[in-house]
């Protein structure tokens, strides 16, 4: 029954990457690419929990945690370059 649920949810998951892939190229301006990059973030961190438990391993989820800090100091970065046109101050 988990089997199951896991490849259902395993092709959400990959469904809601490639519409995300697909605003991130086609959006209208930059704060609808930057909202879909940070959804594609947090999808594939969904993505690899979801292999981990598929697979039964722990190095998939300090993979999630490692892509979760990167995708958070890389979307603010992105969000305080657009801002006030530097990063650092």
């Amino acid at each position: 029954m988990l089997d199951v649920a896991l490849v259902i949810s395993l092709t959400l998951v990959g469904l809601a990457l490639l519409l995300n892939l697909f605003r991130l190229t086609i959006g209208p301006d930059m704060p609808d690419r930057i909202l879909a990059l940070d959804t594609m973030y947090v999808n594939s961190i969904a993505l690899i929990v979801l292999m981990g438990l598929w697979l039964n391993t722990k190095t998939y989820f300090e993979a999630a945690l490692l892509i979760a800090l990167l995708g958070f100091i890389s979307t603010v970065a992105v969000c305080k370059y657009l801002l006030r046109g530097d990063i650092i101050e």
